[in-house]
């Protein structure tokens, strides 16, 4: 459990540092970032399996790149189900998502937190 809550808030402060970089991803508060990094994540474990295997063939003939939008798409959705998060368009949710995943690796490492 403890594990659970240090990942949340790793990926809520990720979360947080991106939309205060980017123009195109805005937050109203920390506690929309919360939300989002836990509604990312049930996506993330939920949805974004089963959009990754129905777009396997695309993902095979794009050597993989395919991943970027779905991400994309991931964070999209996550800012249309949480108010106070908003993400302006497709390739700013690509670009946001790409570096969401390498803001949430860093503070990741540097707190100590692993992936299974």
């Amino acid at each position: 459990m403890k594990r659970f809550v240090l990942r949340w808030f790793v990926s809520a402060i990720s979360i947080y540092v991106i939309a205060s970089l980017f123009s195109g991803i805005n937050l109203t508060g920390f506690s929309p970032a919360l939300i989002a990094a836990l509604i990312l994540g049930i996506i993330n474990t939920l949805i974004r399996p089963l959009l990754i295997f129905f777009t396997l063939p695309i993902n095979i003939l794009t050597l993989g790149l395919f991943t970027f939008v779905i991400n994309g798409f991931v964070l999209k959705m996550t800012s249309i189900l949480v108010d106070g998060f908003y993400v302006r368009g497709v390739w700013i949710a690509i670009i946001g998502a790409i570096f969401i995943s390498i803001v949430n690796m860093l503070i990741g490492s540097v707190v100590g937190v692993k992936d299974d």
